[in-house]
């Protein structure tokens, strides 16, 4: 049987990256073991109390130690060779539940973080890749494509890496459609008009309008959000073209989000619905109107949207059901 040993306030136990030839058991005090987050890189702490064992996974392993273990307190510690503890555990079916449970939670607890780091990187990837095809299109003046394929890196990266360059890109396709008569082949609010063609100033009319728009859209990827709402509530106000107003009218809402006013958001979105009850982000709108339901602690309500927009078959882009499902997943965790 292995004899105590005392450990002072502060006293180190071992090192990350020493020899692991030995487990521990608290007898009296507490143990404070330091190890790095694989996703931020921070100090993360697990304490150990009187009853409990450590250093179990690397001394059964073989392999150095992964912590650094510290004596948050004046503690008595029984220091076990391997084959010593692996005896006392074959006589003691309590010590090996003990050691299951840990495990278990170290492993919950390493399988979330790698998940978010490979989900970090995903969405890192798909961000990029996302730019990419837009610049593709943009390159082979392809503009309704472009357009499009911008418009929904703004909608799911407002402040990525490449959103003042997607806000730039988007105004110089819409003017170049605007300019080429072939506006109406990119995704529209509304059905296509029988009226004839516009009279050259007022399509340079839409091209101011259409900038104005972009600019709100570069203060949004600037985080400036409360000039971005302004901007857009000009837009919807003058009601000088029916899906600029609707774009702006999308965009309000998620201005008010980001500036953390949840009532305001589902009350602005309900309005919306009712005004664009076809509008083609409507799976976008739902989504805000759950996650503002979320941050205001309304579970309930929040789930509700998410189903919803889960349930919707003639969402334009899969996106959006994904992120709803995933926001599903965490609501319900």
């Amino acid at each position: 049987m292995p004899k105590p040993q005392t450990y002072r306030t502060g006293s180190l136990i071992y090192f990350q990256g020493d020899p692991a030839d030995k487990v521990f058991i608290v007898q009296n005090g507490k143990v404070n073991l330091v190890y790095k987050n694989i996703e931020s890189g921070e100090d993360m702490h697990d304490v150990v109390a009187p009853g409990e064992f450590f250093g179990v996974k690397s001394a059964l392993g073989r392999y150095p130690r992964e912590e650094n273990a510290v004596a948050l307190q004046d503690s008595v510690i029984l220091a076990f060779t391997v084959p010593e503890f692996e005896a006392m555990a074959m006589k003691n079916t309590r010590i090996i539940m003990k050691m299951l449970k840990v495990f278990s939670n170290q492993m919950r607890r390493v399988h979330n973080q790698v998940s978010s780091l490979l989900e970090k990187e995903e969405q890192k990837n798909a961000e990029a890749g996302l730019f990419d095809i837009g610049q593709f299109y943009m390159k082979n003046r392809r503009f309704a494509q472009a357009k499009y394929v911008f418009s929904r890196y703004l909608t799911y990266y407002p402040t990525g890496n490449n959103a003042k360059q997607a806000a730039k890109n988007l105004e110089t396709v819409e003017i170049s459609l605007i300019r080429s008569g072939a506006a109406s082949s990119a995704p529209a609010t509304t059905a296509p008009s029988s009226d004839p063609p516009k009279p050259e100033k007022e399509k340079e009319e839409l091209v101011d309008f259409a900038k104005d728009y972009y600019d709100a859209v570069s203060l949004i990827s600037q985080g400036k959000y409360q000039q971005a709402f302004q901007g857009f509530k000009k837009i919807v106000d003058d009601e000088a073209d029916p899906e600029y107003s609707a774009k702006s009218s999308l965009e309000m809402g998620r201005c008010l989000f980001m500036l953390k006013k949840y009532e305001d958001c589902i009350k602005h979105y309900t309005t919306m619905i009712t005004k664009y009850p076809k509008h083609p982000d409507l799976g976008d709108a739902l989504f805000y109107m759950g996650q503002s339901h979320d941050k205001n602690n309304n579970k309930t309500q929040a789930a509700t949207f998410y189903k919803k927009i889960i349930s919707m078959s003639d969402l334009e882009d899969d996106g959006t059901r994904l992120k709803a499902k995933k926001a599903l997943r965490e609501l319900e965790a």
